[in-house]
C-alpha cells in the first residue's frame, strides 16, 4: 500500500473509532436518568455509571500507550475495539447495577486501548504540514460522536429503552475492528525492545482509584483519606519514573518540554471545566425543566454541532497560526460560556441555555485542534505513542476531576438521594455552584495555554 493510501486508512480507522468512544459517553449521558430509575440509583450511584468508564479509561491509557510503542499500535487498537464492541453488548444485557458499573470499566478499558493508540498512528503517517488537518477531521468526529450522542440517545432511550444505547455501536465496532484486521499495515512499533514499567503502571492505577473513590466520599474523613493516599501514590509515581530507565511515562518531558508541559496542563484544566456540562444538563433539563430524553437530547446538541463544524477549521488554522494563540481564545470563549450557565435557574430560557452552549462549543473546537497538534507537534518521533496517551489522560483525568466536582456538589447539597422535586431547590443551587467553579477553572486554563512557549520555533 502506498504512503497516501495508508494516510487514508489510517485517517478513516482513527476518525470512526473516535466517534465511537463519545457518542457512548454522550447517548449515555442522556440516558442515566431512566437507569437511575431502573435500578434505584441515588445520584452519587448514578455519577458512578459515567465515572467508572473514565476511571478506568484513564488508569489503563498510559500502559497501554506504552504497550502500543513498544509492541505495535496497529495490534492494541484491534485489541481496543474488540474489548469496547463486546462489552458493549454485554452492558445491554446486564441485570443489576453492580454488573452495569462493572461492564462500564471493561468499556473504559477497550477504550483506553483505542484512545492511546489512534492518534499515534495518526501523527506516524502524517508529516507537520498536514498533521493539523488530519488532527481535524479525527477530533471533528469526536466532535460529531457527541453531537449525535444526546439526539440519537435520547430517541433511543425514549423509543426502545436505555439498553439500545449500548446496542447502537456494536454494529459499528464491528466494522472498525473489522477493516483495521484487513486493511490497516503496519505496527509503528517505535519503541520496540524496550522494557515494560509494570511498577509504575500499578502505582498510577492506584493513586488515580484512591482520588475519585475519595472525590466520591466526600465530605466524610474517610475521602479525605483517600484522596490523600492518592495524592501520596501519585508523587511516589513521579519519584518512580524519574530513575526507571524505561518509564511508563516520561516525566523529564513535563519538566524540560515547556511547550509539552503547560499544552497538557491546558488540557487537563479544559476538560476538567467542561466535561461536567453535558452530565449536569442533562439532568437539569430532564428533572427541572420536565424534558422528554429526547427533547433534552436535542437541546444539548448545539454544543458538539458546533464542535464538530469548526474543529477542522481550527486544526488547518494551528497549521499557519501559533497553535497557543487559537487554542487561548477558545479557553477564554469558553469560560464566558460557562459563567453564563453559572445563572441557571428553572425559570432560564431554552433560548439561553441554547446561545450558552454554543458559545462553549466554539471555544472549546478553537481549543481542542489546536493544543492537540502542539502536543504532538513538541516530542520526537518515538515519543508519539506515550505523547498521544499522555494527552488522552489528561483528558480523561480531567473528565474524572470534572465529575469529582460533580460528586462533591451532589454529596454536599444533595447526599445519598434520589433527585425527588422536593430537592430540585437544592439540584439547582449545586448546578450553579458547579458551572461557576468550570469557569474559575476555565480561566486558569486560558494562562497555562498563553505561557506555553512556541511550537513553530521548536519545530
Amino acid at each position: 500500500m502506498d504512503s497516501s493510501a495508508t494516510k487514508r486508512v489510517v485517517l478513516l480507522v482513527a476518525s470512526l473509532s473516535s466517534f465511537l468512544t463519545p457518542f457512548m459517553g454522550s447517548a449515555v449521558n442522556i440516558a442515566l436518568p431512566e437507569i437511575g430509575r431502573e435500578f434505584g440509583m441515588d445520584a452519587v450511584m448514578l455519577n458512578w455509571v459515567a465515572t467508572s468508564y473514565l476511571l478506568a479509561s484513564a488508569i489503563f491509557l498510559l500502559p497501554f500507550g506504552r504497550v502500543a510503542d513498544i509492541y505495535g499500535r496497529k495490534k492494541v487498537f484491534i485489541y481496543g475495539i474488540g474489548i469496547f464492541t463486546c462489552s458493549s453488548l454485554l452492558v445491554a444485557c446486564c441485570p443489576s447495577a453492580g454488573m452495569l458499573i462493572g461492564l462500564r470499566v471493561f468499556q473504559g478499558m477497550g477504550s483506553a486501548m483505542i484512545f492511546g493508540t489512534g492518534v499515534a498512528m495518526l501523527t506516524s503517517v502524517f508529516p507537520a504540514g498536514e498533521r493539523g488537518r488530519a488532527l481535524g477531521i479525527t477530533i471533528a468526529a469526536v466532535y460529531l460522536g457527541l453531537s449525535l450522542g444526546p439526539f440519537l440517545g435520547g430517541v433511543l432511550t425514549e423509543q426502545l429503552g436505555w439498553p439500545s444505547v449500548f446496542l447502537a455501536v456494536v454494529p459499528l465496532g464491528l466494522i472498525v475492528f473489522v477493516g483495521a484486521v484487513w486493511k490497516l499495515e503496519g505496527e509503528w512499533a517505535d519503541a520496540r525492545g524496550e522494557a515494560f514499567d509494570f511498577a509504575g503502571s500499578v502505582l498510577f492505577g492506584l493513586a488515580l482509584i484512591g482520588l475519585m473513590y475519595g472525590f466520591s466520599q466526600l465530605p466524610s474523613l474517610t475521602g479525605a483519606g483517600m484522596i490523600c493516599a492518592g495524592v501520596v501514590l501519585l508523587l511516589l509515581f513521579v519519584r518512580l519514573e524519574l530513575h526507571t530507565p524505561s518509564p511508563l511515562m516520561d516525566v523529564r518531558l513535563f519538566r524540560d518540554n515547556r511547550v509539552f508541559a503547560f499544552s497538557n496542563l491546558a488540557a487537563l484544566i479544559n476538560y476538567s471545566a467542561t466535561f461536567g456540562v453535558s452530565f449536569l444538563l442533562s439532568l437539569f433539563l430532564q428533572y427541572i425543566k420536565g424534558f422528554s430524553a429526547q427533547t433534552a437530547g436535542l437541546v444539548m446538541v448545539a454544543q458538539p454541532l458546533v464542535m464538530t463544524a469548526f474543529s477542522p477549521l481550527a486544526g488547518r488554522l494551528s497549521d499557519r497560526v501559533e497553535p497557543r494563540l487559537v487554542a487561548s481564545a477558545g479557553m477564554a470563549l469558553t469560560s464566558g460560556g460557562l459563567l453564563l450557565l453559572a445563572l441557571l435557574g428553572s425559570g432560564t430560557p431554552i433560548w439561553f441555555i441554547v446561545m450558552s452552549l454554543l458559545i462553549i462549543g466554539l471555544g472549546f473546537a478553537l481549543f481542542s485542534s489546536p493544543n492537540t497538534n502542539a502536543v504532538m507537534g513538541s516530542v520526537e518521533k518515538r515519543f508519539y505513542g506515550i505523547a498521544s496517551a499522555s494527552l488522552a489522560t489528561m483528558r480523561l483525568t480531567g473528565q474524572m476531576i470534572s465529575m469529582g466536582i460533580v460528586l462533591i456538589v451532589f454529596a454536599v447539597y444533595l447526599g445519598r438521594v434520589e433527585i425527588t422535586p422536593e430537592y430540585h431547590p437544592a439540584f439547582i443551587f449545586g448546578v450553579r455552584t458547579a458551572f461557576l467553579t468550570f469557569a474559575v477553572l476555565c480561566m486558569l486554563g486560558t494562562g497555562a495555554s498563553l505561557v506555553r512557549g512556541r511550537v513553530r520555533r521548536r519545530q
